[in-house]
Parts: structure tokens; sequence; C-alpha cells
């Protein structure tokens, strides 16, 4: 399951693909629009921050906006920072696989494509596709 962070995480970085034009925006900004407290924003930017898509800047003009293009960023990129693994069973969260049972385990390999799937459909659609459809289903063409 998403967690919070994971659901928040795409949202905000949607938000800054969408609103920043090289601009910083504030976190009160993206509070704003998202509906997400600061306190909690802090927490998501954070580790969008670590995982080395945002660039940050302190002071009067300070904010966030993206290191990278919308392009080069999958969704799947996003949640495993705010995530960790997508993995669906803690066996296939450690490589060399975890459990003592992985050599005769019956449901091992449905895991295994279970996983593959969700690696697959995560990580084949970029944060500028969610910013594509986010302006589709709102009419947001936000240019300067």
């Amino acid at each position: 399951m998403i967690s919070t962070k994971g659901r928040y995480a795409l949202r905000v970085m949607i938000d800054l693909a969408t609103y920043s034009r090289g601009e910083y925006i504030t976190l009160k900004e993206i509070s704003k629009r998202e509906g997400i407290s600061v306190k909690y924003l802090e927490q998501v930017i954070a580790l969008l921050n670590r995982a080395g898509f945002l660039h940050s800047l302190r002071g009067n003009n300070g904010g966030y906006r993206l290191a990278k293009d919308p392009k080069d960023i999958t969704a799947g990129d996003i949640l495993r920072a705010a995530e960790g693994t997508l993995a669906p069973i803690a066996c296939l969260r450690e490589e060399p696989l975890g459990c003592e049972r992985s050599a005769t385990c019956s449901t091992l390999d449905f895991w295994k494509g279970y996983d593959k799937v969700i690696k697959d459909y995560v990580d084949g659609i970029t944060l500028q596709d969610l910013v594509d459809h986010n302006q589709e289903l709102t009419g947001n063409f936000y240019v300067i």
C-alpha cells in the first residue's frame, strides 16, 4: 500500500512541474494549492530533496524547484524516494531473497511477476505524463 507520503510526493512533484518555470516555489504556495500542511510538506520535501529531485534556496526568494526535467523522472522514482521499496512482500525487499523458503516457495514466482507488473507500470509513467494528464483534467495550461 502506498502511504500518504508517497501520494503527497507525487502531488508535490506535479505541482512543482506545473507551476515552476525555473523560479523557486515556497512550501506555503504548494500547501495552499495542494491542501497539505506546511509541516507535513517539510517531511515530504526532505525525501524528494535527498533523492536529488529538487534544488532548494533559502531566503526571501527561496523555495524549491525541480532539479531534473519532468521527462526524466518517473512515478516509480518518486514513489521509491518516499516509500523505499515498492516490493509487495518482504522477501522481495532483500537481495539475495531473505526467506529460507525461497528455493521451494510455491508462490514466489507469482509475487515476482506481480512486482514486475508494478515496476513496469510506475516506471513507464513520467512526471511529464502526470503533469500533462493533470492539465487535461483541470484545463490548467499555465504558461508564461
